[in-house]
């Protein structure tokens, strides 16, 4: 099977990549084989708000890997479904015995603005996008814990980090994902197992032509190279979000500013304080980015240890 810049890494493992189908999986599918990877190609079928199945989109991709002369199965699974995700890693298990990669892709969309989303419209994008990320993560987890290895592959978006209009339930889903996805990375490090998340610009079937012009510059295969990167043993970036999309990668971090203390050990701030210190507090100079929760508990601990009895901003 062809293959470019000689990036081999993935000889003889095995990936999963849900809504493989088309689009973003589509080619993170075709990467991963190209590239020497065995691949479960996971996908429903069903129409882009989630309803409707068939098998049709799965097999076409894993007939083209197989014409390449790769190794792929067909997996039909909805990740929606909390059952499923055991039989999507099983899927992988039964065919090559192990599992190496999760690419966690599959998504659908129900746009509304909030006072018009129903209670089906918030479920079925938490479902697919939050829930079922989680599900197959959990499930593959397991597997990967005892194997000491795993790369765990997530798709978040920049409206989980930014906000988007119209688009509450998928942002609120999205943001779920960026915090899962650290709190992998942060549980696998002893286990040898990285979690890291895409937040991908691309021009697809889920987008449509709300790119306008710009769209054909955003094709998904250029967002692939970066998951064949993630993927590999010999990369062991962890808890990052990439912007990708249009050949440009770059780095979303969540941090905290050097802030102020006041009023340590003196009693409660009162909120004039705050309103009066609002600069300083949403100053960005000097930030932080912690590599846990825990790590910035214990930067309090240190600030407050500082101070030996009741003090202020002021002192």
């Amino acid at each position: 099977m062809p293959h470019r810049l000689r990036y081999r890494r993935l000889e003889g493992r095995v990936a999963i990549v849900t809504g493989a189908g088309a689009g973003l999986g589509r080619a993170h599918a075709l990467a991963l084989a190209e590239h020497g990877a065995k691949v479960v190609v996971n996908d429903l079928g069903g129409s882009t708000d989630g309803t409707g199945q068939g098998s049709a989109a799965a097999d076409q991709v894993v007939s083209q890997i197989l014409a390449a002369g790769g190794e792929a199965v067909a997996e039909y699974s909805s990740v929606a479904d909390p059952g499923s995700a055991a039989r999507i890693v099983d899927a992988a298990i039964s065919a090559w015995g192990r599992l190496d990669i999760l690419v966690n892709n599959a998504g659908v969309l129900r746009d509304r603005t909030i006072p018009n989303l129903t209670d089906e419209d918030i479920e079925t994008v938490l479902d697919v996008h939050l829930k079922g990320s989680f599900s197959v993560s959990r499930a593959a987890y397991r597997v990967m814990k005892p194997a000491g290895f795993g790369r765990i592959i997530l798709t978040a978006s920049g409206a989980g980090f930014f906000g988007a209009a119209g688009q509450a339930n998928y942002s609120a889903a999205k943001g779920g994902i960026a915090g899962l996805s650290r709190a992998l990375a942060v549980e696998g490090a002893r286990y040898g197992i990285t979690s890291n998340c895409l937040a991908p610009l691309a021009q697809t079937r889920l987008t449509g032509d709300a790119f306008g012009p710009l769209g054909a510059a955003l094709q998904p295969e250029l967002i692939s190279p970066l998951v064949v990167f993630l993927a590999s043993p010999t990369t062991t970036v962890t808890g990052e979000v990439f912007s990708a999309g249009g050949g440009r990668f770059a780095r979303i971090f969540t941090a905290y500013t050097p802030g102020v203390l006041l009023n340590a050990g003196a009693g409660p701030t009162t909120a004039d304080e705050i309103e009066a210190h609002l600069t300083e507090i949403l100053d960005v100079d000097g930030y932080t980015v912690p590599a846990s929760s825990a790590e910035e508990v214990m930067t309090l601990v240190g600030q407050l240890a500082g101070h030996s009895g009741p003090a202020s901003v002021a002192d």
